[in-house]
């Protein structure tokens, strides 16, 4: 698969959340969940189609393609995995969510594999 730049699953990873939350995934959606000018949001989508990585009707709704889910869905669990593991440590909430944003771009496989492992074990003892 294609190396991804962390703009592009930024954009992907809100596609997914704004699914998941049963809203209508349209421009003005992603431009109010990512804080990011309607513009930004329009050039990005036009990089997300030349990609493959979306299907968008013209001023309608945008879906993921089975590749760009891929990559969301990958992208939103680490998310929430490294948000789960800051706040477990005594991170607070809000600084948590700004964190595994950043990180969720740059962490390895390995690494987020034995933090899966390390909250899986705490699970357990409990």
């Amino acid at each position: 698969m294609k190396k991804t730049t962390k703009a592009i699953e930024d954009y992907l990873e809100a596609i997914v959340i704004l699914e998941n939350n049963r809203e209508p995934v349209q421009s003005t959606k992603i431009a109010q969940f990512l804080h990011v000018s309607k513009p930004a949001v329009a050039q990005a989508m036009k990089e997300l189609l030349e990609l493959k990585y979306i299907q968008k009707v013209p001023h309608g709704e945008i879906s993921l393609t089975p590749q760009g889910r891929t990559i969301a869905t990958k992208t939103y669990n680490k998310h929430k995995l490294l948000k789960k593991f800051l706040v477990y440590i005594g991170v607070s909430d809000k600084v948590a969510e700004h964190d595994c944003c950043l990180i969720e771009h740059v962490i390895s496989n390995e690494t987020i594999k034995k933090i899966e492992d390390f909250l899986e074990s705490k699970e357990n003892e409990n």
